[in-house]
């Protein structure tokens, strides 16, 4: 049985079944690929890990998918003499030969799992249409996907070497160096987390495209993004600097994004949950803001934020609807467009940073740290789950300290 044990890693591979006379049955088993299912509670929302290394990640199930084939060929599983011996030998020979045959038209056309030996599936149309637009996952999760995707766009296009692929990148093209390409476009593209995500959502395509046996190795193998968590890259507004904002216009201004972003600017609240927020979240008579954070909303048991308001942040929230349901800040929620609209404003009120709409709940962390505000505070009012996700900008204000300090000049005694 040693030869039929080295055949194992081939598709279709060559199986065995005993039977009851001492014999053994030849059968051809292939590998179809395997179906991932989102695993579901009763209500019918996703499930995710609440613990461990995997914790926030959605739960689903796999479903290996094979088919067998039987050659109605037999061999003795115990030979008891040359002639039965001979017999496997000659068995096996015939079954291997079946195999590879079946092999060959496998690769070239299987039923519902067609390997392209021709690379001729788009594997930005994979991406796109099985990843970004897929309706098997959440909205978290296609954020991640469609952003991934963007910048892979983006990387084609600013590239001499591949531009061609822009509209029309074969399998085969992925390559080591296209990733490595895609990297390096990612690390000058965005800082912090930003990178490491965008390789993180196109290795799962990638993974997924082998599993459907679209591609045959991984080429990000071995290439990864690393950075300091505890490291603040994006810039961070000063207070004096977010003054001059508000006194700043610029020509074609977007008064509701100016509004959305000053509010991130005092409240420390990313932009995806600025953009959901409704004037039903909104107490005016306790003059709180209540909210679930879109980023860890089902997956963790701290998405709820409660932030306490004030007067000048009740102006620009305004007044209460009739409707609870409305919007409280209505804008076009094109990433290029929100973008070009904070460079113009940032450019008008003379800072020279780049600035990013991240950047406000940067700045207001910071800010309020260097105001007296303790670490638990700052924690509570950005939603961290723990302190140590809060503890990142404690090294921004020591280092402020210390820029501070050595301002003072030498002593020379």
């Amino acid at each position: 049985m040693a030869k039929l044990e080295k055949l194992t890693k081939q598709n279709p591979k060559l199986i065995h079944k005993e039977l009851q006379d001492g014999r053994a049955s030849l059968l051809l088993e292939y590998y179809l690929g395997r179906k991932q299912t989102p695993v579901l509670d009763d209500e019918g929302n996703p499930v995710f890990y609440t613990s461990g290394n995997a914790a926030g990640r959605q739960k689903f199930t796999i479903k290996h998918l094979r088919r067998k084939e039987a050659l109605n060929l037999y061999i003795w599983l115990k030979p008891r003499n040359a002639q039965e011996r001979l017999q496997n030998k000659n068995t096996l020979a015939l079954a291997e030969k079946i195999r590879f045959e079946r092999e060959q038209e496998f690769l070239e056309s299987r039923e519902g799992y067609r390997l392209k030996t021709d690379g001729e599936i788009d594997f930005l149309k994979y991406f796109k249409e099985q990843h970004c637009d897929s309706p098997t996952f959440t909205m978290g999760v296609k954020d991640g996907y469609r952003t991934s995707y963007r910048r892979l766009k983006e990387f084609l296009h600013s590239s001499p070497k591949y531009k061609k692929f822009e509209d029309f990148l074969r399998m085969d093209m992925i390559t080591p160096d296209l990733v490595l390409g895609f990297v390096e476009y990612c690390k000058k593209d965005g800082t912090g987390e930003g990178p490491k995500k965008s390789l993180h959502w196109f290795h799962r395509v990638v993974l997924n495209a082998i599993d459907a046996g679209y591609m045959k190795k991984d080429p990000c193998k071995g290439i990864s993004i690393k950075f300091d968590v505890n490291v603040l890259t994006k810039e961070i507004l000063t207070m004096d600097e977010v003054r001059k904002l508000i006194a700043t216009h610029y020509p074609n201004e977007n008064d509701a994004i100016r509004r959305a972003f000053l509010f991130s600017c005092f409240t420390g609240i990313r932009r995806c949950d600025i953009e959901r927020l409704t004037y039903e979240n909104v107490d005016f008579t306790a003059m709180t803001l209540r909210f679930n954070q879109k980023k860890i909303e089902w997956r963790s048991a701290h998405s709820g934020v409660t932030t306490t308001l004030n007067e000048h942040l009740l102006k620009l929230i305004g007044k209460p609807k009739e409707n609870p349901k409305e919007r409280i800040f209505v804008f076009n929620k094109d990433h290029r467009a929100v973008h070009s609209h904070i460079s113009r404003w940032i450019k008008a009120a003379g800072i020279t940073k780049h600035i990013t709409w991240h950047c406000a709940r940067h700045s207001f962390a910071v800010n309020i740290l260097n105001g007296g505000a303790d670490i638990k505070t700052v924690s509570s009012l950005l939603g961290h789950a723990s302190l140590k996700m809060t503890e990142k900008y404690l090294h921004v204000v020591d280092s402020r300290k210390q820029s501070a300090i050595d301002s003072l000049g030498e002593i020379n005694l």
